[in-house]
């Protein structure tokens, strides 16, 4: 039997810079990487920054990766609302101007991406461009709906994610199932996201995460269609065996941006930061290409 990881503390990831910073009364745990370009990095459940560990541990030349933990994921502290969605992308937002960033690239995966798209919606300007991973596009939601039923897997942590995460395997079977047999994705990195979600707080937020969604967010999907069109490059991921996800949900058919691009990775299931690091690595550079000073 081996001994649990010391999840006190974030994992060691060579070069990085962290620190603490309170925004809208979240204390924000942040790791960066890199210098150039701002690109805001946000991960989804059940992770933390450590999902973006490659970017951080080799930023590309050019750019700085900022990686934060949403509230109470991680090693940021509890945020002091239900963890509705529109609320972290208000967190979030604040937490950008508290490091003076005017404007990112912004990088997002599951429900990183989710938020992001409310970033992108509510404050375009201060996005040069948008990466969603593993993530449906807003316009999708009515065609969504036949895809319903891909939500089941929500309402164990809607009604007892707390316990599930704290006291039972559910985070590592949940990245058994849900990743490419084939994946780079190994035990000890997924033991970093198991570990840290025993804490209550963690433990916590998750269930809010998907408690706010099932009993109040699901019901504007099925309500009068986002109409609202983006300007800004949107370049969206999907794992060819996610899963969650139809690729029909992120069709460039139906979205309402001007300049969109759908790809589907082979070798690769839901966690796509983890699973295909040099696809992100990829896409990323591509876009920050034309903002090179």
């Amino acid at each position: 039997m081996t001994d649990r990881l010391d999840t006190s503390q974030p994992p060691r990831i060579d070069g990085v810079r962290r620190s603490f910073i309170t925004a809208r009364g979240v204390r924000f745990h942040v790791t960066e990487a890199g210098q150039g370009t701002p690109v805001l990095a946000l991960h989804g459940w059940p992770a933390h920054h450590y999902a973006y560990r490659d970017l951080l541990a080799n930023p590309p030349a050019g750019l700085r990766i900022i990686a934060p933990d949403l509230p109470g994921y991680g090693w940021s502290g509890p945020a002091p609302h239900k963890w509705a969605k529109q609320d972290v992308a208000d967190d979030l937002i604040a937490l950008m101007d508290a490091l003076d960033l005017n404007q990112v690239m912004l990088l997002g995966h599951d429900w990183g991406a989710y938020i992001g798209w409310l970033m992108v919606l509510g404050a375009e300007h201060r996005f040069s461009g948008f990466i969603p991973l593993a993530m449906p596009h807003p316009w999708a939601w009515p065609v969504g709906l036949r895809h319903a039923w891909r939500l089941a897997h929500m309402a164990p942590m809607a009604t007892a994610g707390s316990a599930l995460m704290r006291n039972t395997p559910f985070v590592e079977q949940t990245y058994r199932l849900a990743a490419d047999k084939r994946s780079a994705i190994t035990g000890p990195d997924i033991e970093w996201f198991a570990d840290r979600f025993r804490d209550p707080v963690c433990a916590q937020a998750s269930q809010d995460t998907y408690r706010t969604f099932l009993t109040r967010e699901v019901y504007a999907l099925a309500g009068p269609r986002e109409r609202r069109r983006v300007g800004i490059p949107v370049r969206t991921v999907l794992g060819a065996n996610d899963p969650a996800l139809h690729t029909s949900l992120a069709s460039p058919h139906t979205a309402l941006a001007d300049d969109y691009d759908l790809r589907v990775v082979e070798r690769c299931g839901h966690f796509v930061p983890d699973e295909r690091p040099d696809v992100v690595r990829e896409v990323l550079t591509a876009m920050a290409a034309p903002l090179a000073v």
